[in-house]
Formats: structure tokens, sequence, C-alpha cells
């Protein structure tokens, strides 16, 4: 079995104080709860893809996008390996909705310091790194 590294975005979009969180129906972290994101594709920036992966997930915009940090998250169950770059941003316009219901079923509004559990790895690999989006 070949093993290939792969870069993901994880994207921390701010609101009122919170954060936007979703449960995960994908088969990597099913029933987990993360924040949008997605594949980083070819030639495309971090703060890009973290606007298109937010907007079809979540179908909203996002601004001020900056990189937060990065996390190295290895999935041993099932031979998986991301980089994780975590950006942050602020929420700009449009509703929040469920946008490909096959990959997530629902999403929320929560405190950083009170997320719903159990957590997608990447985020748990954050939390443990102190990381806090609002500082």
């Amino acid at each position: 079995m070949e093993y290939i590294v792969r870069v993901g975005v994880g994207v921390i979009v701010r609101r009122n104080g919170k954060v936007l969180v979703g449960k995960r129906l994908a088969d990597l972290g099913k029933g987990t709860w993360s924040v949008p994101g997605g594949h980083l594709e070819y030639s495309e920036t971090f703060e890009d893809c973290a606007k298109r992966e937010t907007h079809e997930e979540a179908g909203i915009l996002i601004k001020n996008v900056k990189i937060g940090a990065f996390t190295n998250d290895i999935f041993h169950e099932s031979g998986k390996h991301y980089i994780t770059i975590f950006m942050v941003s602020d929420y700009d316009k449009g509703k929040v909705q469920v946008m490909e219901p096959d990959k997530m079923i629902k999403w929320g509004w929560f405190e950083w310091s009170k997320l719903p559990k159990p957590l997608f790895l990447p985020t748990v690999n954050l939390l443990e790194q102190n990381f806090n989006p609002f500082r």
C-alpha cells in the first residue's frame, strides 16, 4: 500500500464570539464535528481554498482570511495522512446551510471553549496546541 500525504485546509469562521462547526457524515471522521474545509487544489492559495470550501459546504461568504495554525494528522485506521492548514476568517454574508448533504449532517455556531464532541482529529490536534482563533 502506498501512503500519500495530502494537504487539507480547515476554516475557522468567527461570528459574534462563536465559530461554525458541522457534524460530519463523510467516511473520514464520520460522526465527528469539524470546521468547514477540504483538499487544497493544484495552484490554489490557502485563502482561495478557504473561501471556496466554506461556500461549497456551508453556503456562506467569509472575509479577513488569514493563516492561523497547522496540524499533522495521521488517521491510522484508514491509512490517511494530512497536513491541515487552519485558516481564521470572519463571517461575511449568506445563510448557513448544508450544501453537501452526503458529507455533512448539520451546522451550528459554538463557543471555542465549548465545542461539541466528538471532534474531528485535526481539530483535536489543533486544540492540543492551545490555539485560540480569537487572540
